[in-house]
Formats: structure tokens, sequence, C-alpha cells
């Protein structure tokens, strides 16, 4: 395949990765471990760990896990938590014991917390208590054995320890009572596993490492089958991208978005890879609280969503952190707004660089070259990646060359890569519809021009079609967005007697006298007729998933007064 993109490649970027560097995940957490034992890891609620301490406690919560009965190589264990010190003890232990993780989002509601634990067969999981009275509702519907609960002060010294579980617990009552008969606290299995001798288990670089559930927004969710070579290969594609200014042991990443998401657990890793010390935020939507930890840091890394940019550029006091650290800040899960990454540049006085992927390739495909400013697409193809356009018979579309009509050009992105999975989990009939002669049909619509730039102009289940037109939302969504009195917006498509569809934007206002009025005529002068909003509406609050992106689906209905 002609890789038009190459030529345009940043300096020092190669057109291929080795994804087989590393035998395994653990491989390459213990080389990181011993190259960097003393030097800082992690930070979360005001403790630092190092290097070391979490290579112990990773060992000791794997020898703990393999000594549980009925647990072998390849079984599933499941991790329901927010990002907490305990989470990467539980997420290298699992994985150095030779078995597979299942992240599972704390939010879910029974329903879908039984559909994923019964769907994986996870045989244990590491629950914070906070929502242990949720695993309780469903806990004999599904396959589960073994269940270790945590308390978010558990990795803290005491008695900040007592403190902080007491307040949780007591004061904030943030933790409803639940009873779960043969419970092992987190702090016990770490015990137990320090008296227990570990064997390393013998991976593969095919070995399943996760089984990473789509976020569930189009349907029901799917477990992505991903390996370890998978991951590895996206922590290479995604390191060599952004580190180019990195120094080993030095720099700092700011992780607010969950472990549990593909998106910050690959990124992580690829931070970790050069000894940098990771800020887990626990609580990002506590956006005063989050601002006051990057007060304590010169960091130099950051990962993000639209949203959460555009909720820290509207808190006060932003403008006032220390930005001069700053190396690399990436935008990811859905597309940057300009106007967002127009004010995050003048407060930072650095780009967000938009970056494109989706969990079932592990996840990074496309990013734009760092230190560039918004430009509206998703920037080149990572190394070792091809991408292409195709139509609805599969069959490729040429490039963009500028001229005549860009429908013709516009198709859907297919991808493939070492990073991209072969299956999803015992779910052959929903594989056979994403993956064709090897390639990823990835639902999104967009185009590929001749500089070899990806442009995405939206998912195929989220085009709006107005009288035979097609409407993107996320075009709508930019222009709206570039109105001073809206804080953010969404746009999905409505029934319309006469069009078939029309374009309704739910926004979230920061002037409270911006009128529905106003918002059309801005749309007026800047949209053609066909794509203008026929129904406005205000609310206090975007219905969103646990990254920040925007929930269309449920856009559609008017909440009830």
């Amino acid at each position: 395949m002609n890789r038009i993109w190459l030529k345009n490649y940043p300096e020092g970027i190669p057109a291929e990765i080795d994804a087989d560097l590393f035998t395994s995940i653990p491989d390459l957490f213990e080389k990181i471990a011993v190259k960097f034992a003393n030097r800082p890891a992690c930070h979360n609620l005001g403790r630092t760990i190092s290097f070391a301490e979490l290579e112990q406690w990773s060992r000791d919560f794997a020898a703990f896990l393999q000594g549980l009965p009925g647990m072998g190589k390849g079984d599933r264990v499941a991790i329901m938590s927010p990002n907490l010190l305990q989470y990467p003890v539980a997420l290298f232990g699992i994985l150095r014991a030779g078995l597979i993780v299942v992240n599972v989002n704390p939010l879910y509601t029974p329903r879908e917390l039984e559909h994923q634990l019964k769907d994986s067969g996870a045989k244990a999981i590491v629950i914070i208590e906070n929502f242990a009275g949720i695993l309780q509702q469903v806990l004999g519907n599904t396959p589960v054995e073994h269940v270790i609960t945590t308390q978010v002060g558990d990795l803290l010294p005491a008695p900040k320890r007592w403190l902080v579980n007491f307040v949780i617990k007591h004061v904030k009552k943030m933790v409803p009572v639940w009873h779960i008969d043969g419970a092992i606290s987190f702090r016990d299995a770490l015990a137990r596993g320090a008296a227990k001798s570990f064997t390393p288990a013998r991976l593969k670089r095919e070995d399943v490492a996760f089984l990473q559930y789509t976020g569930g927004t189009t349907g029901v969710s799917k477990g992505a089958m991903l390996t370890h070579r998978n991951i590895l290969a996206n922590v290479e594609q995604t390191g060599v991208w952004l580190s180019a200014s990195f120094k080993e042991a030095t720099e700092i990443a700011i992780a607010p978005l969950p472990m549990y998401h593909i998106f910050c657990l690959t990124s992580t890793l690829s931070f970790m890879k050069w000894g940098s010390l990771i800020v887990l935020i626990t609580n990002p939507r506590d956006l005063p609280a989050l601002l006051k930890e990057l007060g304590q840091w010169k960091f130099s890394v950051m990962t993000g969503v639209n949203t959460l940019f555009n909720g820290l550029l509207n808190t006060p006091g932003f403008e006032r952190l220390d930005f001069s650290g700053l190396k690399v800040v990436v935008g990811g899960g859905a597309a940057v707004q300009q106007a967002v990454a127009e004010r995050w540049q003048q407060a930072t006085g650095r780009y967000i660089t938009e970056a494109y992927g989706l969990t079932e390739a592990s996840p990074g495909v496309c990013a734009n070259p760092l230190d560039t400013p918004w430009s509206g697409n998703i920037g080149f193809p990572f190394p070792s990646t091809d991408v292409s356009i195709r139509d609805d018979s599969f069959n490729e579309l040429p490039v963009w060359t500028g001229e005549g009509d860009i429908e013709k050009y516009t198709g859907e992105l297919c991808i493939r890569g070492p990073q991209v999975m072969n299956d999803y989990w015992n779910n052959p009939a929903e594989t056979a519809k994403v993956m064709q002669d090897g390639w990823l049909k990835t639902g999104d619509v967009g185009h590929l021009a001749a500089d070899g730039r990806v442009t995405i102009t939206d998912r195929k289940k989220d085009m709006i079609l107005v009288s035979g037109f097609n409407v993107y939302p996320n075009e709508i969504e930019s222009v709206v967005a570039t109105h001073p009195g809206v804080l953010e917006c969404g746009v999905v498509g409505v029934p319309d007697d006469k069009s078939g569809e029309a374009v309704k934007v739910v926004i979230v206002r920061k002037d409270p006298n911006l009128t529905k009025e106003a918002v059309i005529e801005h749309c007026r002068t800047r949209l053609t007729g066909y794509k203008r909003p026929r129904q406005v509406e205000f609310r206090d609050v975007l219905p969103k998933t646990p990254i920040g992106k925007v929930l269309r689906r449920d856009l559609r209905d008017t909440p009830s007064e």
C-alpha cells in the first residue's frame, strides 16, 4: 500500500515501529521497574509511590491471585474502580499472574455490570467499596467466585488512610450498605500475597491482555480482545510520536481520564516507559479540586477530552497555573472543537495535539504533529499503520486533492496495523461486521487528503440526513461552540415531517440570557440552510460518558419538566 503520509511525517518519526521489543506487558513493566526503581511512579491523594513499590505490591497481588482456588492462566479478573493507587497495582498484578484484565466502568448500573461480568466470564473482581452494593445485586447471576474490595484510602499511610476512609464512609456517606460473603479486602490480599511465592507467568505476545469493552454508546458493549502485542505496539507508536522532547525520569504526566478507559491506559504505559511520574486524578469532574492538584505540579504532559479542556478553561484560576514545563497535551475520545483549542493555546502557550483512536485499535490510530494549531483533521496515521477510505461496498475511494465534490471521496475509515484487534470476545457475528480482509471498519466517516492527512466527518450512525443531504453533528457543534454565550453543546438529528430529519442542538449556557433566537441567528451566517438547527434546547448539563464524550443518543429526547 502507498503510504502517502510518510513524506509529511515530522522529522525523526520512523515509518515502522518494532512491535516485538517486549514479550509481554509484564516484561516491559519489570524492565521499567528495575531501570527506574527509586524514581516516583504514581501519585494519588497526596501519596507518591516509587517504581520499586509498585513492582513489589503488584508482585504481591499477583502471588495472591495465583493462590486463589480455581484461578489459572487466561482467566479473567475485572477491575471496577476510579483512578487510585490500587488501580495500577491490581492491573500489573493481574497481568503478571498470567490473567486477563476486564476493565469495568464504576458508574455502571446493575444491568450493565451483570452483562459485562457474564459476557467476559470473569472469575474475580477488584471493586471499590463505594460500588459493592451494585455488585451485590447481581453477583449471584455472574461467574464471579472471588471478590476483592478496597476503600479509597487503602494505600495511603496511616493515619491518613483511616481518616480518608472514615470521612468517605461515615461523613460523606458515599458507601451504601453492602454485604458480600467471603469478600477479601485489598490490603489483606496484598498481605497474603507477600507471604506466598510468585511464579512469573509464561506469556506470549499473542496472549490476550485485556477484554476492553466498547463504550456501549451505539448498542450492547462488546469485549475487544487486545493482546499484549496490540498494546505494546500502540505504546511504541504513540511513544515515538509524542516523546521527541521527553527526558527520562523527569516528566510529570497528569492523568485525569480513568485508567479503565483505553486512551488513558495506553498513554499511561507510554509515559511510564520514560520513567515519568503519573499523577492519577480520582474525580476529574470536580474541576476546582483538579485545578488545585494541577497547581501543585510543574507538569509536562496531559491527556484529556474536549469537555475537560473546556471545563478547565471556564474554571476560575486556570489561567494562573504554571504552564512553563508543559510539553505535550493530547486530546482524544471525541473531536476537539476549534474554539476550545484556540482558547487553550492562548491560556497555556501549548497546542492541543488532536489524536484519533478507538477501543479496537488499542486505541491510537492517527495524530497531528506536535506544536501545530487546530486543523480540523486528525493528522497522519501512526507508524506501521495503514488507512483506507472505503464505500459501502468496501471499494477503496481515491484521495481528495482539494477539488471536486468532496462527497465522492468520503467514506468509512478502515485501518490495519499491529495495534488492531483480531476479534471480539465470543462474538463472531459482531466481529464479522467490523473486520474484513484484515481491515477494521471503524464506523467513522471521513476522507484522506493528498498530503496523507485524515479528516473525520462524523460517526456513520450519527450522520443526519436532511432532505437527502448529509449533515455531520461535529460541524454544527463547532459552529455553535464559537458563540460566546455557549459553554458546551451537542447536536443530533430528530424526526421531521418535511425533511425526514432536522438538526437539534442542546446547549449548556455560559450566558444565562442566551436565547434560541440568538443561537439560530449565529448559525444563519455560518451554515447553509439545511444544516441550521431547527430545534434549540437548553439544559443545565449534557449527558456524557465517563471520559466526557457527549452521549448523543440521550440528547434526542426532551427531559420531562
